[in-house]
C-alpha cells in the first residue's frame, strides 16, 4: 500500500471522533485491529524505515496526550524494532502498541517510573551494552517533561550511550499553540505543577507575577480550584486554559486570572480531566504607563486595528500587547 493510502488509514480514527484519552476507549480500540492500523504501521516503515535506527541508543518516545491518532510514524517503526520498551507503566503503554498491532514479549517490557528511575536506569544501561535498541516513553507526552526520563537520559548519556530524541505530542507546546500569549520573541518560561501546599503555592504566584514573559503551568483536577483561587493574584492578567487538550471534551478559554475561578464554579464538568494553563505574557503597557497613554489617546479618534497598529510603531511594543489592552479599555 502506498504512503498516501496508509495514512488515510490514521485519518480515519480521527473522523470516529472521541478518540479520547481514557484506557477504557484504548483497550476497546487494542481488540478491535483492523487494516486502519496495519496501514499505520505500513506509512510509518515506509516514512521512517530509510532512517537508521542504531543498536545501542535510547530512543525517548513521545507518545499521545488524549487522541490516539496523534502517535507519529516515527514512533510506531521505533517502538516495532526496539528490542526493549521502557515506560513509565507497562499496562498503559501495551495497551498503546496493541492497539497499533505491535507484540512485545514479556521479557522484551521494562518498568522505569519515578521511584525506580535511577535503579532501572542500570538494567537499561545493561541492555543497551548488550546491542538492543530501547524506547522509553512516559504515560502520555514528552518524557522528562514532567514526567520521568530526564534522570534516565542523563544516565544513559553519561554511561557513553547514544540517546536519540522521537519528538511528538506535548501538553505544553499544544497549549502554547492555541493560546496565543507569547510576545513577539516567543519567548516563554515552563513553571509546570506549582506546589500542592497554600503558603507555598501562594509564593510561586507572585514569583510568576514578576515574570513579564509567557508561563507554562500543569495542573491536576483535583487541585485545580485551589490553583485558581492563588492565580486571582494576578487580577487582570489573562490565562488561557487547556482541558482535556486533544480528548473529545477539550475545552480551550481565555480570561483575566482574576475570574479563573468563576469560569470553573460555573460548569461543574470544567473541573474534570488535565489541565495546561498559559499565563500570558505581560503587556509592555503594564510595565510602564507609555505606551497605554499613546493607545488611549488612539481610540479616541481612530478604528481599534488603526489605534494599536499606529501605537505599536510609536511606541515599539508587540501589538498583540497593545491589541489586548485595547480590547479591555472598550470594554472598561
Amino acid at each position: 500500500m502506498g504512503q498516501r493510502g496508509a495514512l488515510g488509514g490514521v485519518a480515519g480514527l480521527l473522523r470516529g471522533g472521541g478518540a479520547g484519552g481514557t484506557a477504557v476507549c484504548l483497550l476497546a480500540w487494542s481488540f478491535h485491529l483492523s487494516a486502519s492500523f496495519s496501514s499505520a504501521l505500513t506509512a510509518a516503515r515506509e516514512a521512517a524505515g530509510s532512517q537508521h535506527y542504531p543498536q545501542g541508543a535510547l530512543y525517548i518516545v513521545a507518545t499521545p496526550i488524549g487522541n490516539l491518532a496523534d502517535v507519529s510514524l516515527r514512533a510506531l517503526h521505533v517502538l516495532a524494532i526496539a528490542e526493549t520498551v521502557a515506560c513509565e507503566d507497562t499496562r498503559h503503554t501495551q495497551t498503546l502498541l496493541r492497539a497499533y498491532g505491535i507484540d512485545k514479549s514479556p521479557s522484551q517490557w521494562l518498568a522505569v517510573h519515578q521511584h525506580n528511575e535511577a535503579e532501572a536506569a542500570q538494567k537499561v544501561v545493561e541492555r543497551l551494552a548488550a546491542g538492543q535498541r530501547v524506547a522509553y516513553a512516559s504515560d502520555a507526552g514528552t518524557p522528562a517533561v514532567s514526567d520521568p526520563g530526564a534522570r534516565l537520559a542523563a544516565a544513559v548519556r553519561d554511561a557513553g550511550f547514544r540517546v536519540v530524541p522521537l519528538p511528538g505530542a506535548s501538553s505544553v507546546t499544544a497549549a502554547l499553540s492555541v493560546a496565543g500569549a507569547s510576545g513577539d520573541d516567543g519567548a516563554f518560561v515552563f513553571a509546570g505543577f506549582l506546589p500542592s501546599k497554600a503558603t507555598e503555592r501562594d509564593r510561586a504566584v507572585q514569583v510568576l507575577g514578576a515574570e513579564p514573559r509567557a508561563q507554562v503551568l500543569l495542573e491536576a483536577p483535583h487541585r485545580i480550584e485551589a490553583l485558581a483561587a492563588s492565580l486571582a493574584a494576578l487580577g487582570e492578567r489573562r490565562i488561557t486554559v487547556g482541558r482535556e487538550l486533544t480528548k473529545q471534551f477539550e475545552e480551550v478559554a481565555t480570561l483575566p486570572c482574576a475570574q479563573f475561578a468563576a469560569w470553573l464554579a460555573a460548569d461543574a464538568q470544567r473541573t474534570r480531566g488535565e489541565f495546561a494553563l498559559v499565563l500570558h505574557a505581560a503587556p509592555q503597557a503594564a510595565q510602564g504607563d507609555g505606551g497605554l497613554r499613546v493607545l488611549t489617546l488612539l481610540l479616541q479618534e481612530l478604528p481599534l486595528k488603526t489605534a494599536v497598529k499606529l501605537a505599536a510603531e510609536i511606541t515599539g511594543e508587540p501589538r498583540n500587547d497593545l491589541y489586548d489592552a485595547a480590547l479591555r479599555i472598550k470594554q472598561s
